[in-house]
């Protein structure tokens, strides 16, 4: 391999150091041999086009990965995309083409022209590590500089706290093509910069701590939601620019709102200028479709065993954390990463080297991914979507685990939601569906989510999901909510549920922001804030979170009057949160519940309150607890429970002292 300036590393530099955090594309040979290697985790730094200038002269340097080419050239704007006008050169075993063309700069469009030693193949590609790409339908590369002056030194610097497993999480899910729109032209989607103050706002009026963004990496296929990712380093132009995408994140961070990012390592799609077939090789996704074409989607998997696409996906998840500050990164679809056999029947799937389902290499992929993740921005999380009962999923790689911070869980999810829907007659012989989290609810570091997937696909919204007439759904979406927040784990809510969107959410248009003019909406947006900002503020309901000693059961069996009460603390037992539900529409007055200990408790919250859209049928502001043990607690008082509603009480240990907040 030339290094001395005379050959095709000419254009790059020979030494290791790098001028500033986004690379300038200086490769080494120690560059290639860790990209080989599958531990170079930063190939956006050498990799793809970045404009600068070699001797004096301005212009791009490009490297592309493609090692069954037999040449590779950049076509553009800039040479009437001809192919063969710029050729880039060999570098050596690495696979890796580069070269620099003098004269472009920021803006210009280009794809790297291919042809194979695939005989007879050739094929215009757009760069895998291109950090824009043209807005779709359009699919050619932008060279961009990432330049961008950020002012969220008091967020990073306080990130680690804001994060911790004990810190406060709840998370506002958002697509932000249907967010909101202009109400002038209805299918003008809002850039960053547009979505930056409004969202700030209303996500800072909800009390929420982080924004969650459906993947914003471009994709070609709008209908994707954004799942179909082509551009794994790029943000789609949809909304803006790179630098605008910075500013929405940099609004959020300066209003003390973090983001999370939708991260899909697990497919791609089959679009010819994307990844697939990239050099006339299967050299991203496995060549037998048994393991490369995933059959839920019509899309490609990757081949998690090769080395250099191991590099590839662990840079794309720093390029993120590292160019656009974001806070953490959950991970779509890690089921069907780890099992081979994943929506597949008999036959359709090849067994891993001891002849089980589990994708040995995934496995690999995955705890590195958390590893390198950890070890480098130790004050970010990662978030596994993960549908099964797969051990240790957010537990320590050294402890066996699969190393990441937290985890979604999606059987609360779904037996929350089927309890919510079924007739409150029929409710008591399904009584385990709210309680049987308590079994494993320890069991990983939980996020408790009403996503996206539940309010599509002719599934309804949130509130078409409670069962029976208006008054009973907006009764049952406050008492979901107050059930919700009230459970250990963190809490995430997707757009328009917060108000209790009666539309399901539809990705070609806005939420339908009008119905807050009803307030039973405003009632529930309202619970939904006062919720989320208690939840804060009080240590009782996030310290404990994933720990064992955050939670109890005080009622968990009186299936027949549909009747819960459980029970939250903080680290120091100083303050204690009591919940009670009731999931059937007759009132309980005068219902004796357990406290654990006698004296003055607080009704902090009632989802029955008048100012929330409820009747009003509350405990005048709190009610004492008398020393009469009741549902193993060492006192209990008698409670009036509101129909299809959850009440909070709360009071501070004697024992430690400490006076009522």
């Amino acid at each position: 391999m030339d290094t001395t300036g005379s050959g095709p590393m000419a254009a790059f530099s020979s030494g290791s150091s790098l001028p500033h955090t986004h690379g300038d594309g200086s490769l080494t040979q120690e560059d290639l041999y860790l990209f080989n290697e599958g531990r170079q985790f930063r190939l956006h730094r050498h990799l793809g086009a970045h404009p600068g200038s070699v001797g004096g002269v301005p212009g791009t340097r490009f490297a592309v990965w493609a090692p069954h080419a037999s040449s590779v050239s950049v076509i553009g704007d800039f040479n009437d995309w001809k192919r063969g006008a710029h050729p880039l050169h060999s570098l050596g075993g690495s696979g890796v083409w580069a070269g620099f063309v003098p004269g472009v700069g920021p803006g210009a469009t280009y794809k790297y022209h291919i042809v194979s030693h695939n005989a007879g193949y050739a094929v215009d590609k757009a760069d895998p590590v291109s950090f824009r790409m043209e807005c779709p339908p359009r699919t050619a590369s932008v060279v961009w500089d990432l330049a961008y002056s950020w002012n969220d030194q008091e967020w990073l610097s306080g990130r680690g706290q804001r994060q911790r497993h004990e810190a406060p999480w709840s998370i506002y899910e958002v697509h932000l093509g249907s967010w909101m729109r202009s109400p002038e032209d209805p299918g003008h989607v809002l850039g960053y910069r547009e979505l930056a103050p409004r969202l700030v706002d209303h996500v800072s009026k909800l009390g929420f701590t982080h924004v969650e963004l459906l993947p914003i990496m471009e994709h070609p296929f709008y209908g994707s939601w954004g799942y179909q990712v082509t551009g794994f380093f790029a943000p789609t132009s949809r909304h803006g620019t790179p630098q605008d995408l910075m500013f929405l994140i940099d609004s959020l961070h300066q209003a003390g709102i973090g983001v999370i990012l939708d991260w899909v390592p697990s497919h791609f799609p089959s679009d010819e200028h994307g990844l697939a077939y990239f050099d006339g090789t299967h050299l991203y996704e496995h060549a037998d479709p048994r393991q490369g074409h995933h059959p839920d989607w019509n899309s490609c998997i990757f081949n998690y065993g090769r080395h250099e696409v191991r590099s590839f996906l662990i840079s794309s998840a720093m390029f993120w954390l590292e160019v656009f500050h974001i806070d953490a990164l959950r991970v779509d679809a890690v089921a069907s990463m780890l099992y081979l056999d994943y929506s597949r029947r008999e036959g359709e799937w090849i067994p891993n080297r001891h002849g089980g389902r589990e994708n040995l290499e995934a496995i690999d992929f995955l705890r590195q991914l958390n590893e390198q993740v950890y070890i480098s921005f130790p004050d970010v999380q990662t978030i596994a979507e993960e549908s099964t009962a797969w051990p240790k999923v957010s537990r320590p790689v050294w402890d066996g685990g699969l190393g990441f911070g937290f985890k979604w869980d999606m059987g609360w999810m779904h037996d929350t939601l089927s309890h919510f829907g079924r007739d409150p007659i029929h409710r008591r012989w399904h009584h385990h569906e709210l309680t049987f989290r308590g079994l494993y609810q320890h069991s990983e570091n939980f996020v408790l989510p009403l996503s996206h997937d539940e309010v599509v696909h002719m599934k309804g919204s949130l509130i078409r999901k409670m069962n029976g007439d208006d008054w009973r759904k907006f009764s049952q979406l406050r008492l979901l909510f107050g059930y919700q927040f009230g459970q250990a784990g963190k809490k995430l809510v997707f757009m328009g549920g917060e108000w209790g969107q009666r539309g399901e959410w539809q990705h070609e248009r806005s939420l339908d922001w009008h119905e807050l003019g009803d307030p039973r909406h405003e009632g529930v947006m309202r619970w939904v804030s006062r919720l989320a900002h208690w939840m804060k503020s009080e240590p009782a309901l996030h310290e404990g979170d994933c720990q064992p000693w955050g939670s109890w059961w005080i009622e968990p069996d009186d299936s027949d009057n549909g009747v819960l009460a459980f029970a939250r603390r903080d680290r120091a037992d100083q303050s204690v949160v009591v919940c009670v539900c009731n999931f059937t529409p007759l009132p309980r007055p005068g219902w004796r519940v357990g406290f654990p200990w006698a004296g003055a408790w607080r009704e902090e919250l009632n989802s029955d309150a008048v100012e929330f859209g409820g009747s009003g049928m509350g405990n005048a502001g709190g009610v004492v607890a008398e020393p009469m043990p009741w549902q193993g607690q060492a006192a209990s008082a008698e409670v009036n429970i509101p129909p299809l509603a959850a009440v909070f009480f709360h009071a501070v240990n004697p024992a430690h002292g400490v006076q009522s907040r």
